[in-house]
């Protein structure tokens, strides 16, 4: 289809909508010598959703945060309902009915869920209206979420509930979803996406979807544009759109069917699926050490209220396998993680590496240990984006680039532009802020980082989470060359497919215990759903 198809010029917009509720035109804008956005033209038409597709790093985040007035674009216009306005920052933005969900969490963890809904709000704070209006919005797009709770104390999925409460509350007219279900369930997704359509029917609301997920966008999407490289290089209904065309768009080449399917959110459970997911072959194991490399032995650990997060949980791993821990969301992934990575402590129970027990919830001591950490939410505790690229690849040893105790700019500069090389990170040099990084780039270097430790174990949570298709490629690949080079990879992952392409041994959680162990030759879809639902092995 050519562009002129969706509308003028090629922008999107249906003959239906000849104002749009959102015109970009010659929208341009560089970090340094990286170019986000090159002369972008795109429209948002009233009454219908379009999904914005593209890689990580193709511009779509930097393009919607200069319509909410998060970032100011170096050229081109913005006009909304034919008006051309100056969006200076996010007041002015909702001022014009514009609202975002945001990818990665804008919410005070020490503030209850309905506190951090009210936030910007003017004038007297009424609690129990917010509450009661947090309970509405909940119901309505299936949400659900105590509003009395502490966003520290809640999961990732609770965390993206309370930033699609925190938008829709104000009622926007115009609304961005950056990634607004890396973290929900596929039924919360649903669930969402079919409120959103009557709501977007109803009450002539304009809504733009930036996705990674193909399956995503195509059924809940009327329009798609794709941007790579900072460009608009397809736009077309999705009605006329498919996956192997979508995929090839967003990065210019063809993608392996593993990593396809994860970009099109397939969770299923079928056994007629395995025929496509290539399993690892048993020789590419190392022959298995005398000892574990990693033992846990009867770890019990609380969550913030108390909550038995891992009960009695044992484990050995040994060097060169990977690991795959399977479960539904919050039966103690993410506590088990939280250990080995010195952020929880052990009520009971042991963790050694190579024989030795390491002490749980002291600061550094995993990682002197010889454990690296992937972690689940990279802005939360893998990166600090006020920081420079360099400063992020030395933050857990800055012996690599110190002299006597001090930092060496030299060695700092020249160890940054090897790692930048090496794991392919495309950033504006060592001195780019980490915030102007793409979020595949950001994994990457929280990636570098681990692996240049030379790490006896890598723990990677959710390490394809919110990437592209290339990215997961690139991902997939670096975890199997770790593993193949001797390391103990464990990966927990809320992806099947993930776990079944990646996995030597596959363990099942369930309420903070294993529930299930077996080979990835053992395994099947039908067994892993059953033993994440907590029916016995």
């Amino acid at each position: 289809m050519s562009h002129s198809e969706l509308g003028d010029a090629g922008t999107g917009v249906t003959n239906s909508s000849p104002v749009p509720a959102v015109q970009l035109s010659g929208i341009a804008k560089r970090f340094g010598a990286v170019v986000a956005c090159d002369n972008v033209d795109l429209a948002l038409a009233r009454g219908r959703i379009h999904g914005l597709l593209g890689e990580n790093g193709a511009g779509k985040s930097t393009l919607m945060k200069m319509l909410i007035g998060l970032v100011l674009p170096d050229a081109g216009t913005i006009a909304i309902d034919g008006k051309t306005e100056s969006i200076h920052d996010p007041l002015t933005a909702s001022a014009l009915g514009i609202g975002m969900v945001h990818q990665h969490f804008s919410l005070v963890d020490a503030l209850a869920v309905w506190e951090n809904v009210t936030l910007g709000d003017a004038g007297r704070l009424d609690p129990n209206a917010t509450r009661n209006r947090i309970g509405e919005i909940s119901e309505q797009y299936g949400l659900v979420i105590d509003p009395d709770k502490r966003v520290g104390d809640l999961t990732a999925g609770l965390r993206q509930r309370v930033e699609i409460i925190k938008c829709l509350r104000r009622d926007p007219s115009i609304v961005i979803f950056d990634e607004p279900t890396s973290v929900l369930t596929p039924e919360e997704s649903e669930q969402l996406f079919e409120s959103l359509r009557h709501v977007v029917a109803a009450e002539n609301r304009a809504v733009v979807l930036v996705s990674h997920k193909l399956d995503e966008v195509l059924h809940a999407t009327d329009d798609i544009t794709i941007m790579r490289q900072g460009r608009v290089v397809d736009q077309r209904y999705s009605t006329d759109a498919d996956a192997p065309t979508l995929a090839r768009a967003m990065v210019g080449r063809e993608v392996s069917l593993r990593s396809e399917r994860a970009a099109l959110g397939i969770h299923s459970l079928d056994d007629t699926d395995l025929d496509d997911v290539e399993p690892v072959e048993p020789d590419t194991v190392l022959p298995a050490t005398a000892q574990p490399v990693l033992r846990i032995d009867r770890a019990v650990a609380h969550d913030a209220d108390g909550v038995v997060a891992l009960d009695e949980f044992s484990l050995e791993m040994h060097s060169g396998e990977i690991v795959g821990v399977a479960g539904v969301e919050g039966n103690g992934q993410r506590a088990l993680g939280d250990v080995l990575s010195s952020l929880l402590t052990l009520s009971s129970g042991t963790v050694a590496v190579d024989g030795a027990v390491v002490p749980t919830g002291k600061s550094g001591a995993m990682a002197e240990a010889g454990i690296g950490v992937i972690p689940e939410d990279r802005h939360d505790s893998g990166l600090v984006l006020d920081m420079t690229v360099a400063e992020n690849l030395v933050l857990v040893d800055q012996s690599r680039a110190a002299t006597r105790g001090l930092i060496d700019q030299r060695r700092l500069h020249a160890f940054t532009e090897e790692m930048i090389e090496q794991f392919n990170i495309s950033c504006g040099g060592p001195t780019a802020p980490m915030w102007s990084v793409s979020g595949g780039n950001q994994q990457r270097v929280v990636l570098a980082r681990e692996l240049s430790q030379e790490p006896k174990i890598l723990v990677a949570a959710q390490p394809t989470r919110g990437l592209d298709v290339g990215a997961i490629e690139y991902m997939s690949h670096r975890l199997e060359t770790a593993a193949a080079s001797g390391v103990a990879v464990l990966l927990i992952s809320s992806e099947l497919e993930e776990i079944l392409e990646l996995s030597h041994r596959i363990i099942v959680m369930h309420s903070g215990r294993i529930v299930g162990e077996m080979s990835r030759a053992e395994a099947n879809f039908e067994t892993l759903g059953l033993l994440m639902g907590g029916a016995a092995a």
